[in-house]
């Protein structure tokens, strides 16, 4: 499971409807399910999407029994998803991730 900060100016898009229909615009279908929007295309077998906060919360099984092509187009629809609805391209998600990954614990 991964949380992915969304831009201000995109929150609007953790809503289940606006995450329904930005995932069916990447992948063509989409079922939501209480607050999530489950999602199975190519390469995903279950991609689950759902807000958590100001985040988004995506709960991701890939099938790795794929052509490699199927993969491709798989990862780019992915990142396409993401990039919609968080408004972070994969290189700011990617590098977001690292930052947070390396900062210090606020617990004590």
């Amino acid at each position: 499971m991964q949380d992915y900060p969304v831009r201000a100016s995109h929150r609007g898009n953790l809503e289940a409807g606006a995450l329904e229909s930005i995932a069916r615009a990447e992948f063509g279908s989409a079922v939501r399910e209480a607050d999530s929007v489950v999602i199975v295309y190519g390469a995903i077998a279950r991609l689950s999407a759902s807000a958590n906060g100001r985040e988004l919360r995506v709960d991701l099984a890939m099938n790795p029994r794929v052509p490699e092509e199927v993969a491709r187009e798989t990862i780019a629809r992915y990142n396409r998803f993401l990039e919609e609805v968080t408004g972070y391209s994969a290189k700011e998600r990617s590098k977001r991730l690292r930052k947070s990954a390396t900062a210090p614990s606020s617990g004590g």
